[in-house]
Formats: C-alpha cells, sequence, structure tokens
C-alpha cells in the first residue's frame, strides 16, 4: 500500500469544491455574456418635422414690470422774460395843456328888442287867427247841424266823423265818413245835412282858406 493513501489530509476536499465553484461562476458568465451579445438590438425610428409644432398652450412669461412713479415735484414758479422797469427810474411828467388847443365856450348873443317885438306880434296874429278858425269852424258845424232831421231811436251818446273838403266860396266838394256812429240812419242824416249847408260860412280873409280846405268835423245829436 501507498504511503500516501495512508494519511487523509483535511484541506483538499474545501479547495475542492472552492474550485468547482469558481469554475462554475466563470462558466455562467461566460454563458451569460454571449447570451448578451447576441441579443437584437432595438430598431430607432426618426421622425423629420420641416417645421417645429407651435405650442398651442404655451404662452409667453410676461415678467411684471412695475413701473416707478417719481414723486411729485413742486411746481416751479415761471418768472416773466418780461423786464419790469424799475420803480425808481420811472418819472411821470405832468400833462401841460395845450392853450392853444383849449376852446372858449360861445356866447350867443341875445334876441334884439326889435327880434323881441317881431315874435311877439307873430303870436299875436297866430291867436288872432286861431280865433277866427275856431270862430268860423263853430259857425259851419251849427249850420250842418241844423238842418240834420234827427231820425228815431237814436242814442245821446252817438258820434259820427266827417271829411269835408271845401272849395272856395263854401261850397261842399267831398263829404266822407272817417267815424260811424253805429247808427246808419243818424250817419245819413248828417251826411245830407252837409251837403244841404252849402254854401258853407268862410272867413272873409282868402288867406285863411288853407285852414279850411280840409276839415275834420264830429256831430253828436246832444252837444
Amino acid at each position: 500500500m501507498n504511503t500516501a493513501d495512508r494519511y487523509f489530509e483535511p484541506n483538499k476536499l474545501p479547495a475542492g469544491i472552492l474550485a468547482v465553484l469558481v469554475h462554475g461562476v466563470f462558466f455562467a458568465l461566460l454563458y451569460f455574456g454571449f447570451s448578451w451579445q447576441t441579443l437584437p438590438s432595438a430598431s430607432m425610428s426618426v421622425e423629420l418635422w420641416q417645421s417645429l409644432p407651435e405650442a398651442a398652450d404655451a404662452q409667453p412669461v410676461q415678467s411684471k414690470i412695475e413701473e416707478v412713479v417719481p414723486p411729485p415735484q413742486p411746481e416751479e414758479v415761471i418768472k416773466p422774460d418780461i423786464a419790469l422797469p424799475d420803480k425808481k427810474k420811472v418819472e411821470t411828467k405832468p400833462v401841460v395843456a395845450d392853450k392853444k388847443s383849449e376852446t372858449k365856450p360861445v356866447v350867443k348873443p341875445g334876441p334884439s328888442s326889435e327880434e323881441l317885438q317881431a315874435a311877439r306880434e307873430q303870436a299875436e296874429r297866430d291867436a288872432a287867427i286861431g280865433r277866427v278858425v275856431d270862430e268860423y269852424t263853430g259857425k259851419i258845424r251849427g249850420k250842418i247841424k241844423r238842418n240834420v232831421v234827427m231820425p228815431p231811436d237814436v242814442p245821446n251818446t252817438a258820434s259820427t266823423e266827417f271829411s269835408v273838403t271845401l272849395l272856395p266860396g263854401g261850397s261842399v266838394l267831398n263829404a266822407r265818413l272817417t267815424k260811424s256812429s253805429g247808427n246808419a240812419l243818424y250817419d245819413n242824416a248828417v251826411e245830407r245835412a252837409i251837403l244841404k249847408s252849402q254854401p258853407l260860412p268862410l272867413p272873409p280873409d282868402v288867406s285863411l282858406f288853407s285852414r279850411f280846405r280840409e276839415l275834420r268835423l264830429v256831430f253828436k245829436p246832444v252837444d
């Protein structure tokens, strides 16, 4: 019998097991590494875009910039560019009136004694003519009134007016009713009396006929 077989080495068994494990791990790594390399590679698809799509929902971010308001400045007093004259240098000269430009009041001389006498005489003549006109106008109205034939039922307050045009000598050229009394019978009675009373009395002074050329005569039932 061999001498080596006689003696048992206790450390040979674990060493053998460890060697088997190491070889097993090595072969496993080789197997799995080869399998990983042989797996088919993943395919990639690439899409070409003509332009980048616009983001519909994307909104630009607006930065809020707070406006800085400067504090109110005090109002500046604007001084006029026009230089005011110095009060000390301004001298006022008294206004001297030009003696030549002074107007003296014109004193009109009063009427002379002859003019006063003539004015008094003219006033006396006018008064005398007025008295004559009033006298003969009364005579004309009286003559016409005596020839009026009063119609019945004429009130005493009735009044009628006629414009009478005379000719030299007292003849009646026209008698026109200018204001009615409201009673046609009384108006017609007065018109007939005017025509019946011609020639109407006139003053002897022919120069006064112009005062009787056109007469306005008023007639009432009771004067």
